[in-house]
């Protein structure tokens, strides 16, 4: 990746991709899911709602415009179902799953299987894109020099491998080794990612929460103890960073890419990890090729700033120091004074001064405001007025940049 700081995209003001959907969204996609519907009636109701969500965000002054990810059940979106060699299954054995990854765990807590389970079946390949027509939609509703500023998010790349328990992410006859069933993970979102870029798209984030596991010490400590394990911990991120990198090994210079380590954003604002970036920090700002990292920090439990001090002058930081979770108003001068706290850190760590250091700096809600379809435990005038507040803290701290 070169070393050049990649700039507009991201902007000062961002969001992290899904927003809240209308009653009669939810509603019909709760038809469509119970089969007393069909798919074909959500399209208008998508169609009409994300001209208005796009008129929304414009108004509210977000340059990195997304569709509210209004065509999704899950943030995750159809790339895995989309691939040849997946399957979803429903009526999954719970006995294939990591009981220790935080969102397994959280279900089983709850007494629910991990539902929507997305399989290898067979060999990986990519057979067309189930992100682009989300795009390309996107994309007449805008200006055609907008066009570079939207943003689509992404499925992590890991996420059908991480909940799986050692040898069960894939048959043996079909993949021989985590490296073999990476390789082809990696050249199918080359594909995608050549794609979108054909389409105009120059702005993607993958939304991972994986990565982000990796600073639970509850699921260290399950990973640790799991004697079907073949590395450690550790070793597994190291090969998470490779994958991601073997992903993006193709992609354009002004292809900007980020990453949103999510600690969990289900129904009603549950969340599922806790734990701070320091123990990854090093690995993933200093050898993941990506150009931003979108950061939760909007509670104690993603820790201190400390960790920033090991982001490299040719990275990004977006702050998410207003909850998406809960209708409560952040004190804004409160927030601005934690924003120019993390750019002090990312100044000591790179021997700069405070303003050199909020020139890669922006700020944002911590996740978005419906990963699942159905939403937070927030409405639709607490959405807005979450992003009015994100949009004046960057007002405030970088007057004049969009």
């Amino acid at each position: 990746m070169s070393a050049k700081l990649h700039r507009n995209p991201p902007f000062r003001a961002e969001h992290l991709g899904s927003l809240l959907r209308t009653e009669e969204l939810i509603k019909k996609r709760a038809q469509v899911m119970e089969k007393k519907a069909d798919e074909s009636e959500l399209v208008p109701i998508e169609d009409k709602d994300i001209k208005e969500i796009v008129k929304i965000q414009k108004e509210l002054g977000y340059k990195a415009m997304t569709d509210g990810e209004y065509r999704r059940h899950m943030f995750w979106g159809s790339f895995f179902p989309g691939l040849e060699g997946f399957e979803e299954v429903d009526d999954v054995d719970i006995e294939i799953f990591r009981p220790y990854t935080p969102d397994v765990g959280a279900f089983i807590e709850a007494g629910h299987k991990p539902g929507e389970s997305v399989l290898c079946t067979g060999k990986i390949k990519h057979v067309g894109s189930t992100y682009v027509d989300q795009f390309k939609y996107l994309a007449s509703l805008v200006a055609p020099e907008e066009v570079k500023n939207l943003k689509i998010t992404l499925a992590a790349p890991n996420w059908y491998h991480l909940r799986y328990r050692e040898g069960r992410a894939y048959p043996k006859e079909v993949y021989s080794s985590d490296e073999e069933y990476f390789g082809d993970i990696a050249k199918a979102y080359q594909e995608e990612l050549r794609i979108l870029y054909e389409a105009g798209c120059r702005n993607v984030q993958y939304d991972d929460p994986n990565l982000a596991y990796f600073c639970s010490d509850k699921m260290l400590e399950g990973w640790k103890n799991d004697p079907l394990n073949k590395y450690s911990a550790d070793d597994l991120l190291d090969k998470y960073i490779k994958l991601y990198n073997d992903c993006l090994a193709k992609r354009p210079a002004d292809f900007h890419v980020g990453v949103h380590l999510c600690r969990g954003n289900f129904v009603n604002s549950r969340h599922f990890s806790e734990g701070g970036y320091d123990r990854i920090a090093v690995k993933l700002f200093q050898e993941l090729n990506v150009d931003t990292y979108y950061l939760e920090y909007d509670t104690p439990r993603a820790g201190g700033f400390e960790p920033l001090k090991v982001l490299p002058k040719n990275k990004n930081v977006i702050l998410g120091v207003v909850t998406s979770k809960f209708p409560e108003l952040e004190d804004k001068e409160e927030m601005k004074k934690r924003v120019l706290d993390a750019a002090k850190f990312i100044a000591e760590g790179n021997n700069e001064t405070v303003e050199e250091a909020l020139q890669r700096v922006g700020v944002s809600p911590q996740c978005g405001f419906a990963s699942h379809h159905e939403g937070n435990a927030v409405v639709w005038n607490d959405m807005i007025a979450k992003l009015k507040l994100v949009r004046e803290i960057a007002d405030d701290l970088w007057k004049g940049e969009p």
